[in-house]
């Protein structure tokens, strides 16, 4: 027995018009301005994020929500991730209905994660204890990043939180892809593009099928919200970005390393990301009790 999966009519719809308003708010240019005023974060965009249903999507209409569930929290969250948008998204998101002002966007909520919390100078409500955390250098330029010394007593990841940070990883992934079959396609060596050459053509097709394997784990588990499906999504988003990028990176050669090129950003972001919560270990020894139960 097969089964299919098909986004429906309106998933579709909503996917593209999420899109569209990232292209339009948060194009290339405002990418290179953003990296250009780092641990700034743009209360414009974030207001109008929250004005597009954002941080409010899985909120009930009754609440002043969209009204929608986790399938479609997961679909926003994949072009969040594709177009490098910056901010405690997942927090302010998982924040809306509790938290004053995060689901309209007037609010930014963080929370510690761990040892690490994120956006900590530029959010108005942290969650957790944060008072004793120090600034750490981010790899990230978009990503600034504090650590909570001796942190003790971390509890488990919310599953939510872990679903929608690989989301992000998924929109990653799909964005690292593009970039690389672009680039594989235009960029000539020998009188001929260097797609035509069979080690970037395993390249990209190793990088589409980690893709494809992990679109596939993380909209099964948007639809079960089973724990273990969530861990798993996780680490095949995980690695299908962190992996993806470091392709790009090959299929790019040394300039996908510069600042002329968004692949290192792509990259960087992937490594933050994947030292949230519900990452690595963490989702490894969930999946290895279910297994074993």
């Amino acid at each position: 027995m097969s089964v299919r999966f098909q986004l429906t009519d309106d998933q579709r719809a909503l996917k593209a018009g999420v899109r569209e308003l990232l292209e339009r708010r948060f194009g290339r240019e405002a990418v290179r301005r953003a990296v250009d005023t780092p641990g700034r974060l743009d209360r414009e965009l974030w207001r109008a994020l929250g004005d597009a249903g954002f941080f409010a999507l899985r909120l009930p209409e009754r609440a002043g929500g969209v009204g929608l569930g986790l399938a479609e929290a997961v679909l926003v969250f994949e072009e969040a991730g594709r177009a490098l948008l910056p901010g405690p998204l997942v927090a302010t998101h998982l924040a809306a209905g509790t938290v004053p002002g995060a689901a309209g966007g007037e609010t930014v909520v963080t929370a510690v994660d761990g040892e690490l919390v994120e956006w900590l100078d530029e959010a108005d409500t942290v969650l957790g204890d944060a008072q004793a955390a120090l600034p750490l250098r981010s790899l990230d330029p978009l990503t600034p990043l504090h650590r909570v010394p001796d942190a003790r007593g971390v509890a488990a990841a919310d599953p939510v939180a872990v679903l929608l940070t690989a989301a992000e990883q998924l929109g990653t992934a799909v964005r690292v892809g593009e970039l690389a079959v672009q680039h594989a396609r235009t960029r000539e060596q020998f009188g001929q593009p260097i797609g035509a050459f069979q080690a970037v053509k395993h390249l990209c097709a190793d990088l589409l099928a980690r893709t494809e394997i992990a679109r596939v784990a993380v909209y099964a588990a948007a639809v079960t919200a089973d724990p273990a499906d969530i861990a798993a999504a996780r680490l095949l988003a995980d690695e299908a970005a962190v992996r993806g990028a470091r392709d790009c990176l090959q299929v790019h050669g040394g300039m996908g390393f510069t600042w002329e090129a968004d692949v290192h950003l792509h990259l960087k972001r992937a490594w933050v990301r994947a030292r949230r919560g519900g990452g690595g270990t963490e989702s490894e020894e969930l999946l290895a009790a279910r297994l074993a139960a």
